[in-house]
């Protein structure tokens, strides 16, 4: 079953960000599942919704590839996770760019 995966991960910067995106690759080695990502940062940190094809695939990915690096990096603070069962998903400008 998708479900949408929303993630407060606070102290993390852009700059963290950007060094977890390039050493995970998951833009160029994607994982298992994953189907949408969107960041986006507040005053305290990061926020990232995601959906994906089950829950197992997104914890596979986290357990085996996100937190090892940002341990690596020297994170210190976890992220604070929340996944929920999808019910809708409206994304009008995928339909436009398969047209």
């Amino acid at each position: 079953m998708p479900v949408v995966m929303i993630m407060t991960w606070e102290g993390v910067k852009k700059e963290d960000y950007e060094a977890l995106r390039k050493t995970v690759n998951w833009e160029g080695n994607v994982p298992q599942g994953a189907m949408f990502h969107v960041s986006a940062f507040d005053g305290k940190g990061i926020r990232v919704t995601d959906v994906w094809e089950n829950e197992q695939d997104f914890k596979k990915f986290v357990d085996s590839r996100l937190m090892p690096e940002a341990k690596k990096m020297g994170l210190k603070s976890e992220p604070k996770v929340e996944i929920l069962p999808v019910h809708a998903v409206f994304a009008p400008a995928y339909k436009r760019a398969a047209t």
